[in-house]
C-alpha cells in the first residue's frame, strides 16, 4: 500500500442570503471524470515546490475563477482509501470565504455548480471526511469568535 500526501481540499463558503449562515459550493465533476457526476468541493494536486495552502488557491482559482476575500487552514485531515490504487490518501483542508456575488467559472473537469446551505451538507456532501470538514470550519471559523481562529488565517 502507497501513502500519498500530495492532494488538498478547498472548500469555499459564502454568506446566506439572509446572512446568520453559510452556504458551501459544490462542483460537479464532468460525466467522464474519475467520479463523473458526482458533486464534489474543489480539490486537486500540490505541484512541486508548492505549499499546500497555494495548491488550495490556485486550484479555486483554476476550477472556479473564485478569489477568496479571506483564507484558512482547516485544523482536520481527510484520510481515505482507494482500493483501485491500493492508496491512502492524507489530504489537508483549507476554507475560502467568498463574496456573496462573486462569479463562477468552470474549468472543463466540471460542467455544474451549486450552493448548498449549512443544514443541508449532512444531505448533500457524500463524503464523511467533507462533512466533518465543513463541521470543523464552521465551528472554529464561520460561527464567532473561537479561540484560534486567528491562528487558522493565512493572508495572503
Amino acid at each position: 500500500m502507497r501513502v500519498r500526501h500530495d492532494m488538498v481540499y478547498c472548500f469555499a463558503a459564502r454568506p446566506s442570503a439572509k446572512g446568520g449562515s453559510h452556504e458551501f459550493l459544490q462542483l460537479r465533476r464532468c460525466k467522464d471524470d474519475f467520479m463523473g457526476g458526482t458533486w464534489q468541493p474543489v480539490c486537486g494536486r500540490i505541484e512541486p515546490d508548492e505549499k499546500a495552502w497555494e495548491a488550495a488557491v490556485r486550484e479555486l482559482r483554476e476550477e472556479t475563477g473564485l478569489a477568496p476575500r479571506e483564507f484558512y487552514v482547516i485544523e482536520f485531515v481527510n484520510s481515505f482509501y482507494i482500493p483501485s490504487q491500493d492508496t491512502m490518501w492524507h489530504c489537508a483542508n483549507f476554507l475560502a470565504v467568498v463574496d456573496r456575488d462573486a462569479t463562477i467559472t468552470l474549468n472543463d473537469e466540471h460542467d455544474a455548480h451549486r450552493w448548498v446551505p449549512a443544514k443541508q451538507v449532512e444531505k448533500s456532501f457524500m463524503w464523511p471526511g467533507d462533512r466533518r470538514a465543513i463541521e470543523e470550519a464552521t465551528r472554529q471559523i464561520l460561527e464567532g469568535d473561537s479561540a484560534g481562529k486567528d491562528f487558522l488565517k493565512i493572508p495572503l
